[in-house]
């Protein structure tokens, strides 16, 4: 688990004494699932912005068109992106990912396929402190809780979701599918291939650095009665506490990051995946967690 860290704007001393720093301080935690020798997810900072990224498990069996991983892929598109911010640190969020996806592109060396369906893919979750307003982006399934003027509410991109509930309308109706379970979910793994990064699909950092202009994006306000205090950037496998184990809401897991810090809520999905299986909605027993904790003075 990452140590606690700080963030503070130089704001100059004048001559009555020191002017307050708006503070933002982050702590973060993320772990592989247990029994797997690497962690496809990653968590981030550089300066004032703050990720979770969550590179795509590729399913036994499948090709990918590339010679890379998720867990190069994720590694990869973080650097990138700081590279992204250190150069334009004023740029939107969706034009720094968009540079940082196309530099992935030129990364993979010209050994692999990008136009494969199945080229390595991570969603993105971005924070950033700008001092007067926090901006933030959210490409595919890791959502932002956040917490502004003692409300709570979460920002989600549904389009995966939605295309597979729609995918699984499809592949129930092929004829005979049911008596197959492994034709069955080959067909879904291939129908869910030809949606990503397409219209009326769902949108995913890959090799298209278009995808990055498809992302949710907002701006809050860092002061004034609707300032946001505290944020949680999750990956799915964290945020399945409330979406699939009903732990806690949104708000409680707020205020569970606050006392037992992102290692504990982990701890607490690890104990659930053990004790729940039934409640799974994927088709891993148990995934890569990943949370980045922000709160604001």
């Amino acid at each position: 688990m990452r140590q606690p860290t700080t963030f503070g704007s130089a704001d100059p001393i004048g001559a009555t004494g020191p002017v307050p720093v708006p503070m933002m301080r982050v702590r973060s935690a993320s772990a592989p699932a247990p029994g797997r020798p690497v962690n496809e997810d990653l968590v981030f900072r550089f300066g004032p912005l703050v990720g979770v990224l969550d590179g795509a498990t590729v399913p036994d069996g499948f090709d990918t068109g590339c010679v890379h991983g998720p867990e190069w892929y994720v590694r990869h598109l973080a650097a990138r992106i700081g590279v992204a911010e250190a150069v334009r640190p004023a740029a939107r969020l969706t034009s720094n990912l968009a540079a940082a996806i196309l530099a992935v592109r030129a990364d993979h060396g010209g050994q692999c396929d990008l136009d494969h369906p199945g080229t390595p893919s991570s969603t993105v979750c971005l924070l950033r402190d700008c001092g007067d307003q926090v901006d933030y982006l959210v490409l595919c399934d890791s959502p932002l809780v956040l917490d502004t003027g003692g409300q709570v509410s979460v920002v989600t991109d549904n389009r995966l979701d939605t295309a597979m509930a729609e995918l699984r309308e499809t592949v129930a109706a092929v004829p005979g599918g049911g008596a197959d379970p492994v034709t069955r979910f080959r067909h879904a793994v291939s129908v869910q291939r030809e949606r990503m990064n397409r219209t009326h699909g769902y949108w995913v950092a890959a090799a298209d650095p278009d995808a990055a202009f498809h992302a949710v994006t907002g701006t809050l306000p860092r002061h004034g009665p609707a300032a946001v205090r505290r944020a949680a950037l999750l990956s799915d496998g964290a945020s399945s506490a409330v979406e699939q184990f009903g732990l806690t809401d949104w708000a409680g897991l707020l205020d569970l990051l606050s006392t037992d810090g992102p290692g504990g809520l982990i701890d607490q999905v690890r104990a659930a995946e053990r004790d729940h299986p039934d409640r799974l909605r994927r088709h891993k027993p148990t995934d890569d967690a990943s949370v980045v904790f922000c709160e604001f003075e």
